[in-house]
């Protein structure tokens, strides 16, 4: 995701910071529980850039978005913003923490995508063959069903793609006889 010259400015500060204090790692959860409840509600970026609410509401929003007990650093991170009228960026600020955590800590997003849900047992097999696949790589996984895949499984590391889908090879069968054509 594009997060923009501001935003990555502001996360990029934090990170230092955060590494100079030893609490990266915290941070970093934070930022991803901010993500979260931006994503589970929309409407708090307008509440951000809204004029009209109050400064400490605003920083009551931001608070409460990290989770149940912020630390130092990130209510530190949450003035300075509000400070320099900078909290309509804080969901940007977010992203490009997380993507300057990862990039730092060699930490890859993968997607596992299945057409059922898949037992405990089935979903440990196919995250063994992402860590053969990606040696000296930290993984957070997340998993979908999606029953239009019909069968199999796609699995998305960063910008790669493995597709064991049904649904992928249906259409790669209905390609071949189209060119054969």
């Amino acid at each position: 995701m594009v997060t923009g010259l501001i935003p990555n400015r502001y996360a990029k500060a934090l990170y230092k910071y955060a590494l100079e204090s030893d609490t990266t790692e915290q941070v970093y959860e934070e930022m991803k529980a901010v993500i979260g409840s931006f994503q589970q509600n929309p409407d708090l970026e307008k509440v951000l850039s809204n004029p009209y609410v109050d400064s400490k509401d605003k920083e009551k929003v931001l608070l409460t978005a990290a989770g149940e007990n912020p630390g130092d650093d990130y209510r530190r991170f949450v003035r300075l913003i509000l400070d320099h009228n900078r909290e309509e960026f804080a969901y940007m600020m977010a992203y490009a923490y997380r993507d300057i955590y990862r990039k730092a800590n060699n930490i890859s997003q993968v997607r596992i995508t299945t057409a059922v849900k898949l037992s405990d047992t089935e979903m440990a097999k196919l995250k063994k063959v992402v860590e053969n696949s990606f040696k000296e790589t930290k993984f957070e996984y997340s998993e979908d069903v999606d029953p239009e895949l019909i069968g199999g499984f796609v699995i998305d590391v960063d910008s790669t793609r493995m597709d064991a889908s049904l649904s992928n090879e249906l259409e790669q069968l209905r390609q071949n006889l189209l060119s054969s054509n």
